[in-house]
């Protein structure tokens, strides 16, 4: 009995083992798949015989022409064209401009980057750097791997970064405590009156910059959420823009509490450099005697530097720095640029790049279009858009020029 039962187990045994071998003879003889859009190599040593069925993929016959296997749809179609790697026409004579230190070097590696892929790697523009102190090896070194234009770096005067002779330092130091003790941002920061007056009225004179005619400010850790396919300096040109933004807010109060009276004197003093159609309405609500605190964000400029060279607003740099708000207030070089900008172009040679998305700690600009954001490949939350929240002045900037708001921006209120 026993006996019988073992040679039974053998008998199963045996069997299961031809089964499996089986399995293995067949497995080997599925032909290689003929992807779409590749005409593979017949291989003669395999017979045309249909693929295996395996769960989740559709079965397609060998025998399939290249013709039927490219009627079939793709899973991804991609029906446009890659963008060439240097877009065609003239150049402007533009460059990019960053005011940073050393120690900002991968925050500013972080926004070229920006640049770069979404914008310059079709255009090749240069940059400068500007900084108070040398570049040090590595921050030119990773700088300039990074942008596809020539990079240029260069040190600040010091009678540009410094005190000028007729502010009281100590009557300067007191502002800065005082505005401590009220925890006004950047109160009491030395370095960053500093560098608002340098913005508001150097960086344009220093000696590299005299090469260019146009300029893209950037700073360290921006973002920039869209593809930006086209030359926007050569858009400022052709359209007769002098300057542009992307964020418009007001400004704190407490920072500038006599800048529009430091205005309205230059304006009295200078009544030629004042332009006729200019956005008053945009600065203020009653034609002039009081300030509105708007003003366009500064962080991002893309503008005509021999605006900021001429007469005009070199006079009105000049008015300013002699009433001593850089050091006594806090005045910064957005609602400086706003106000000279608002009172001394046209305000049809002022743009607003609806198209530009961009991010400045705290704010986003995110296109308001959704057609827009999906051709550009925008990775921007529209509900993050700032532009038509209550704080921004964007609203008044359309009003005053009589522009119709894009599509869907009552979504983004």
């Amino acid at each position: 009995m026993a006996g019988t039962q073992r040679y039974l187990r053998y008998i199963v045994f045996a069997a299961f083992c031809l089964v499996l071998l089986y399995f293995i003879g067949s497995s080997s003889s599925v032909p290689v798949a003929s992807w779409p859009g590749h005409e593979a190599e017949k291989d003669t040593s395999v017979p045309d015989t249909p693929h295996a069925v395996i769960p989740g993929i559709p079965s397609t016959p060998v025998s399939q022409s290249h013709d039927q296997l490219q009627s079939k749809p793709s899973t991804t179609p991609n029906d446009k064209e890659l963008p060439p790697a240097t877009a065609s026409g003239d150049r402007m004579n533009a460059t990019f401009v960053t005011l940073a230190r050393n120690q900002d070097i991968w925050e500013i590696a972080k926004s070229i980057r920006h640049v770069e892929d979404r914008f310059n790697r079709k255009f090749n523009y240069d940059w400068v750097f500007l900084n108070d102190d040398d570049f040090n090896d590595e921050f030119k070194k990773v700088t300039s791997a990074l942008v596809s234009g020539k990079t240029k770096y260069g040190k600040i005067p010091k009678e540009h970064w410094s005190y000028p002779e007729w502010i009281d330092q100590n009557k300067a130091a007191k502002v800065r405590e005082d505005m401590k003790q009220k925890k006004i941002i950047y109160g009491d920061s030395v370095s960053y009156r500093h560098m608002c007056r340098y913005e508001s009225g150097f960086f344009f004179r220093h000696p590299l910059m005299l090469d260019y005619e146009w300029y893209w400010r950037v700073e360290p850790s921006i973002d920039l959420y869209c593809d930006i396919n086209y030359d926007t300096f050569k858009f400022m040109a052709d359209n007769k823009k002098k300057y542009s933004f992307v964020l418009s807010l007001y400004e704190y109060v407490e920072t500038i509490p006599t800048l529009w009276d430091a205005a309205k004197n230059f304006t009295k003093h200078y009544p030629q450099h004042i332009a006729k159609d200019n956005s008053m309405k945009f600065l203020s609500d009653d034609n002039g005697e009081t300030y509105t605190n708007c003003h366009f964000w500064s962080n991002f400029e893309i503008g005509n530097l021999n605006w900021l060279r001429s007469d005009a607003y070199i006079d009105f740099f000049t008015s300013l720095d002699h009433a001593g708000g850089f050091f006594y207030e806090r005045w910064g070089d957005a609602p400086v640029h706003s106000i000279a900008a608002g009172l001394m172009l046209a305000k049809d040679e002022i743009h607003f790049f609806n198209d530009i998305a961009y991010y400045h700690v705290p704010f986003t600009h995110c296109p308001t279009g959704e057609q827009y954001r999906l051709d550009h490949k925008c990775h921007c939350n529209p509900k993050d858009n700032f532009d038509w929240n209550g704080y921004s002045c964007t609203s008044r900037f359309y009003e005053m020029n009589g522009m119709q708001k894009p599509v869907g921006f009552e979504k983004e209120q």
